[in-house]
């Protein structure tokens, strides 16, 4: 486990600066530049040109260099800058704002809301996936694939909207936008753990057959041990296997994709923050998300590679 601790650590680097490396390229050649605004007179040409400069934006090779080292740390390390060590720069769209407050400002609402659709879409998963294993063919099982179906096809905005609806207006068990009380988070939780619930179900279902018609439960039947520990104890522990592994890019991806859930919902998390950047080309403030999420994103699938081992000894030996 050290060994792989290790060299998930050493290609952590590597990876991020793939991926800074397609996203700068992407984000330039987004059409416009981030220091005009549609919506206010422009700038003389001279300021236009002075601006550019200021941020870099008028190389992008000086730009690509400078923005990695003061987002690495190397910047700060070097003694080229103050402030703090990873800087992500200003954001180019809202003025006295950087990076660094914006994230640090809505990072965690997105980051509850990716973690409570994770939960929820756990419970629903894996009570759903058990009981429809436990009676193959029934109408329980018929009713949790016409769920998983569901769940899986239909788009976050379709599903945040209908739970909007239903549960917001027409129930009015809950409100349809605001922020700051616990039962803000339900519906958009609910939301965003459909599709993930959807997967997780199908696991589960799919890894306690096999558990269920192996030879090992065969021998603990023979041995006396009633269904229910079979079920919870056994083959539930080795059916769970598999989603494990789904895990750390589904909490990875629940808290990245949850923008459109956001902006259906009114969440004010950076799912705002991040739409916007891509229409009004804020170069830095895509740059600073993409790079966070994808450190989040590399360190949940480390941690789930970890637990895998820890709870199947085969892996941990091998």
């Amino acid at each position: 486990m050290k060994r792989l601790l290790l060299r998930r650590l050493l290609q952590l680097p590597l990876i991020l600066l793939a991926i800074y490396t397609l996203t700068f390229t992407l984000t330039w050649l987004i059409p416009g530049s981030p220091l005009e605004k549609a919506e206010a007179r422009q700038p003389p040409p001279e300021v236009m040109a002075a601006m550019q400069a200021q941020y870099n934006l008028d190389d992008p090779w000086d730009f690509y260099w400078d923005y990695l080292g003061s987002a690495t740390g190397i910047s700060w390390m070097l003694g080229e800058r103050d402030g703090p060590v990873f800087d992500l720069g200003p954001s180019l769209r809202h003025e006295n704002w950087s990076v660094n407050e914006i994230l640090a400002a809505q990072l965690p609402i997105s980051m509850a809301l990716g973690l409570m659709a994770i939960l929820i879409a756990c419970l629903i998963g894996i009570v759903s996936g058990t009981l429809a294993a436990v009676k193959p063919g029934s109408w329980l099982d018929l009713f949790s694939l016409m769920v998983a179906l569901i769940g899986i096809s239909l788009p976050a905005f379709v599903t945040g909207t209908a739970l909007l609806m239903i549960g917001g207006l027409w129930l009015d068990l809950f409100p349809v936008s605001g922020w700051g009380r616990p039962v803000h988070i339900v519906l958009p939780a609910l939301a965003l753990s459909l599709p993930f619930a959807a997967y997780i179900s199908r696991l589960v279902r799919v890894g306690m057959l096999e558990q269920m018609a192996s030879d090992h439960v065969r021998l603990l039947r023979s041995l006396g041990l009633s269904e229910r520990t079979i079920l919870l104890r056994h083959a539930l522990r080795n059916a769970f296997l598999p989603v494990l592994s789904y895990l750390g890019p589904a909490t990875a991806a629940a808290m990245t994709g949850s923008f459109v859930v956001e902006r259906v919902f009114a969440v004010p998390g950076v799912g705002n923050h991040f739409v916007e950047a891509v229409l009004g080309k804020d170069i830095t403030l895509i740059m600073g998300v993409v790079l966070v999420y994808s450190v989040l994103l590399v360190l949940f699938n480390l941690a789930v590679d970890l637990l895998y081992g820890w709870i199947d000894p085969r892996i941990r030996l091998a």
